[in-house]
């Protein structure tokens, strides 16, 4: 593929030297996700510092009702301690893969330099688990977490949620869930390049037919795969698409950033613009050059440290560090 005119120079360079897989969404099909799932996860995982004092753990937990528990992988610091910031986060994948390990090394970047405890939720996936499957084994591993904030180390005032792609976009609707039901509390949302909207009608979502990662075909397999027919239609809730919400009030302070080349660019502009005139504290950054996901691929660049970097900020402000 030819590479957009604007794309970062230092991105070029490196997507040059060693350019990705594409992603062929016309390959999916129910009977060969298994197979894609397991080559896109081996693609998305970074692997972990060699050496780190980062406790790591795997539990099952307490699922919606009368649906399977939810496994949680859990990060903490190795030195313990109790009431210290806690951050739930939701991994992405476009609604059809993805697994907590994708993260692995994000996770114990935050555990390292932030001291917080991550819980990171193993959500199910679509279409084999349709819209709400999804959000709701995020809401119950939120719950759960909340619940146990004391056991894990967390002070329940310091809970944050947090995801990237399709896991920022099910941390909005996790936080939407959490404001109509009365909890658990939330301090802040972490939205990193979320995926918000199943209409896919903004121009951004127009523009990029072709991207370095997760183009308009990818984005219109992922909804369907969540919603089916309903993708795009009249009925879909906000608990599946948050650009749906009608009232973005009571939310808690939001950061989201987005890069300037993806298709997920102008309805998070949008999604930022709504919660700040609903009286919602935002921060919103916009990467110039920068595609989908690109300080995970490209992880060495000005760019990419950059935007690392905003992040364990805005996490430093949230939690009073």
């Amino acid at each position: 593929m030819a590479f957009h005119p604007n794309l970062d120079p230092e991105l070029r360079t490196a997507l040059e030297l060693a350019p990705f897989p594409a992603f062929d969404v016309t390959a999916l099909s129910p009977e060969g996700l298994a197979g894609q799932r397991a080559q896109m996860n081996a693609m998305l995982a970074a692997a972990p510092p060699a050496e780190t004092d980062v406790l790591i753990e795997n539990r099952h937990v307490p699922g919606p009702d009368g649906e399977p528990d939810v496994r949680v992988r859990i990060y903490r610091p190795a030195e313990g301690g109790t009431g210290g910031p806690g951050l739930y986060w939701i991994h992405g994948g476009g609604m059809i893969f993805g697994v907590p390990e994708v993260d692995e090394a994000v996770m114990i970047d935050y555990v390292e330099r932030l001291g917080v405890v991550v819980v990171s939720v193993d959500y199910r996936l679509a279409p084999d688990h349709p819209h709400p499957a999804p959000v709701e084994d995020c809401y119950a591993g939120l719950v759960w977490t909340a619940k146990n904030a004391e056991e894990l180390g967390i002070d329940p005032t310091r809970l944050a949620v947090g995801g990237a792609s399709a896991g920022g976009g099910l941390a909005a609707a996790t936080v939407l869930l959490a404001r109509d039901r009365g909890g658990p509390e939330v301090v802040f949302q972490l939205l990193i390049c979320p995926m918000l909207d199943d209409r896919n009608n903004t121009p951004s979502s127009r523009e990029f037919t072709e991207a370095v990662v997760w183009d308009r075909a990818a984005n219109l397999f992922g909804w369907s795969a969540l919603l089916g027919d309903r993708a795009g239609g009249a009925d879909v809730p906000p608990y599946a698409a948050p650009s749906r919400a009608e009232d973005l009030s009571g939310l808690p302070p939001a950061f989201i950033d987005v890069g300037e080349l993806e298709v997920f660019r102008d309805e998070d502009i949008d999604y930022a613009q709504r919660l700040l005139r609903a009286g919602v504290s935002t921060e919103f950054h916009l990467y110039p050059g920068a595609f989908h996901g690109f300080d995970i691929m490209v992880p060495d660049t000005a760019l990419s440290r950059r935007a690392r970097e905003g992040r364990l900020a805005a996490l430093r402000r949230a939690y009073r560090l």
